[in-house]
């Protein structure tokens, strides 16, 4: 029993002896602070004289965001990476140094509660979430990553492939002859032969040319304007783009010319960016314009397409088929009457979601909170304002 005793009094010692050194070493071990639901967790073994530079990450969808984020800074604990449910954000948003928006729309009210926020940027190309004046008028610079460097552009032009295919060679209606244990049908159609609308020819235009090429068909793409080939000679990052891009289209146009290019094209494929101007581009008019039964793609933004315009068009029969991999409201409403349509593929925002554009994408994201942390000029960006 006196031993037992003994050996119970030293264990009982030795524990409270290693909680004052857990204490003594980082008062941040022993605690975890977090808001509502988010996975907002103290940094360990953090230097207490050192400040830290706090990231957020807006909301639960795209998850790998923050998570290859998070996973590339571990060895750098002064970079403390949250995410909060969208709800939360203009609560919170003033403790944050650096802010990826992904889905959330920032407007001035959100801005104005950012108190010592140094950066807004997105996980991608797109911008249309932002007040950007808002921003600027605030000291609040934004940015995007451009997506030819990261794999995002040719993720996305894969995806415009895989879509056109299902389309094509009529997906949903294969898995209805799986089911029905029918061999032989549908009978789909190939891309060999057929005239493609690059809608908007930035980088993953660019990217979706190059891949298209080797399937013979025919490409013919609009852009607001064409560099000049003295543009092309001074221009330091384009010039092994633009250098082949005569030999990627056979016809170039502007957006004064998408009626016309609509016309001729057996697969539309939009590619714009959603700003003020391409707002509903994809409208009445446009569609009306196309062949009857070409397909309409997309991998940009659903606000590019007029949505009551693409259902009367498929409902009469004149649209051939709908693939997109972004919505009008998203999440997407798996019940949406759209659905019904055989001729329709949907896919949840998954274009440039892949583990090779993520994981760069996450790198640069990384470098800059980095960059910022050691008040360094920032690379890897493209400032907006």
């Amino acid at each position: 029993m006196l031993g037992y005793c003994i050996k119970r009094q030293t264990a009982l010692a030795g524990a409270k002896n290693l909680v004052l050194g857990l204490t003594r070493f980082s008062p941040s071990l022993l605690h975890r602070s977090f808001v509502g639901t988010s996975s907002m967790v103290e940094r360990n073994n953090v230097d207490s004289d050192k400040p830290i530079t706090r990231v957020l990450f807006c909301g639960p969808h795209f998850p790998a965001s923050q998570n290859y984020t998070r996973e590339y800074l571990e060895k750098h604990p002064f970079i403390q990476v949250d995410e909060l449910p969208l709800e939360q954000v203009p609560d919170h948003i003033g403790n944050y140094d650096l802010c990826v928006v992904k889905n959330m729309r920032f407007d001035s009210n959100v801005l104005a509660r950012a108190k010592q926020m140094k950066l807004i940027m997105q996980f991608g190309v797109g911008l249309e979430g932002f007040d950007i004046d808002a921003a600027t008028k605030n000291g609040i610079k934004v940015a995007r990553i451009p997506g030819d460097a990261t794999g995002n552009a040719a993720s996305c032009a894969e995806m415009a492939i895989y879509l056109m295919l299902g389309l094509l060679r009529k997906q949903n209606e294969m898995q209805i002859s799986v089911k029905q244990k029918k061999l032989g049908e549908p009978i789909g159609d190939t891309l060999l032969g057929k005239t493609v609308f690059i809608l908007g020819f930035g980088n993953i235009g660019i990217d979706l040319a190059k891949r298209l090429k080797p399937f013979g068909v025919k490409i013919i793409a609009t852009k607001r304007s064409w560099p000049s080939n003295s543009e092309i000679l001074t221009q330091k990052a384009l010039p092994s783009q633009n250098g082949v891009i005569d030999d990627l289209i056979d016809k170039k146009g502007v957006l004064g010319d998408i009626y016309e290019f609509a016309s001729d094209a057996d697969v539309v494929v939009c590619c714009l960016s959603l700003n003020k101007e391409t707002v509903g581009m994809v409208n009445k008019s446009f569609i009306s314009s196309m062949k009857k039964g070409a397909l309409l793609v997309n991998v940009a933004r659903g606000g590019l397409l007029d949505y009551e315009a693409v259902v009367h068009h498929l409902e009469s029969g004149h649209l051939g088929g709908l693939g997109t991999d972004v919505a009008w409201k998203e999440p997407f409403d798996p019940d949406d009457p759209i659905l019904r349509f055989k001729n329709v593929i949907l896919t949840p925002h998954v274009a440039g979601v892949t583990e090779h554009s993520y994981r760069s994408m996450a790198k640069v994201v990384g470098d800059v909170a980095l960059q910022l942390h050691a008040g360094n000029p920032f690379t890897g960006i493209e400032l907006v304002n």
